[in-house]
């Protein structure tokens, strides 16, 4: 795999590069404030477990509605970098809402509009990686922009372990200083990232939501959009990994290692699964993904001390490694270029709808079964989607995804 990746790093546009230092920057901005907002909520603003679920799901699945129309808004103006440069300014200066949050209303507002920043970006930013990267490395290039995007995730809450450590537990002197990598992120998606000319204003269609446009979307297209919304609903959000944390007795200021361990994996594993997905089969990829995520869902089960909650922890960001950018290559891969945006948008309203059930639902089992349930009915629902996968599997070709 490193021969592979060798081969595949020269030919990476820099434009990719630069999206995914954009995304490194804002990962560390957000994740300084999400590893330490379920225990911030719950400790210190009173919030109940299922009220964190909510919140969450609803927070998530906002910014993944969103991305529906901001992709559709991409393709009928034939640009992108415009609606991402909003997004990421959007998300950079709500930052400062949870450093001074005086009750949940505040917090509530903050996550709210911040995914609405997020879901603004999101499908532009991916169309725009599409668009960059030559079609032989994309599978690479979404690969290389995740795992850029999952280091920010890691070194954010790394940050925030060292602060609080400093600063006697101070949550909200963390959150001030959050605001600044969000900020940079802003410029340097400004400054450095150049769009295609392949997207001037003279290839401007109609609406890319008539049902003229969206009967373009194939049946290879919509069954990637019905397996990333099962893979959604057989997880749910990492706030429960932080809350897992905290159940096994760790300390307040530790708890945001769990993020660093699962983000460093992801990291990891990320940029070579994407090479991978770019010579073998997309199914066996994301049966092997959901294989670990079961695991990873027994391991979280059964955790009562830091060792076995690190190796569950570990386990879940091998899953997200392996899946997340090869959803993504999968997307570009089976939509019309004129459309990637809207394909990226309808993708994610699939996934927005499933991850707002699945963490509410998984809010709901830890309130009144406890944190073992939760993580066993996500394992249950990740055999169930494993099943469904196998049956896509033996539908006849030219109905698939990959080889």
């Amino acid at each position: 795999m490193t021969d592979l990746s060798r081969k595949s790093l020269p030919k990476m546009p820099a434009g990719v590069w630069m999206l995914g230092f954009v995304s490194l920057l804002m990962d560390v901005s957000s994740e300084m404030i999400h590893s330490l907002l379920p225990l911030f909520m719950v400790g210190t603003l009173g919030a109940s477990v299922f009220a964190v679920g909510l919140i969450e799901g609803v927070a998530e699945s906002t910014a993944l509605i969103a991305k529906i129309f901001s992709g559709a808004v991409s393709d009928w103006l034939g640009r992108r970098k415009g609606l991402a440069v909003f997004g990421y300014a959007l998300g950079a200066f709500t930052k400062p809402l949870f450093a001074f949050a005086p009750s949940l209303g505040w917090v509530v507002t903050g996550r709210f509009v911040d995914r609405i920043g997020k879901g603004i970006r999101g499908a532009p930013r991916d169309a725009l990686v599409a668009d960059i990267a030559p079609s032989e490395i994309r599978g690479a290039a979404f690969g290389l922009r995740q795992s850029l995007d999952t280091v920010g995730a890691f070194v954010g809450p790394l940050i925030a372990t060292g602060l609080m450590l400093l600063w006697a537990s101070d949550v909200r002197a963390v959150f001030k200083v959050a605001i600044v990598p969000g900020l940079l992120a802003v410029a340097l998606l400004v400054f450095g990232v150049r769009e295609p000319a392949t997207h001037a204003p003279a290839t401007r269609r109609g609406n890319p939501l008539a049902r003229a446009q969206l009967a373009r979307l194939g049946p290879a297209y919509w069954q990637v959009v019905a397996i990333g919304a099962a893979f959604t609903l057989a997880r749910f959000s990492e706030a429960f990994l932080v809350l897992r944390a905290t159940d096994c007795g760790v300390a307040a200021a530790f708890v945001p290692l769990v993020m660093v361990a699962m983000n460093a994996i992801y990291a990891g594993v990320a940029y070579p699964a994407g090479v991978l997905a770019d010579r073998m089969s997309h199914r066996r990829l994301l049966a092997i993904g959901l294989g670990v995520l079961i695991v990873a869902d027994a391991v979280l089960a059964g955790a009562r001390d830091w060792p076995v909650l690190i190796a569950g922890v570990a386990l879940w960001g091998i899953h997200m490694g392996l899946t997340q950018g090869l959803l993504a290559a999968m997307v570009a891969d089976t939509a019309p270029a004129d459309l990637r945006g809207t394909a990226f948008g309808m993708f994610n309203l699939a996934s927005g709808v499933a991850m707002l059930v699945a963490s509410a639902l998984a809010g709901l089992l830890w309130d009144r079964f406890g944190a073992a349930t939760t993580f066993l009915a996500g394992a249950s629902f990740c055999v169930l989607t494993l099943l469904g996968l196998a049956l896509l599997r033996a539908r006849p070709a030219g109905t698939t995804t990959a080889p």
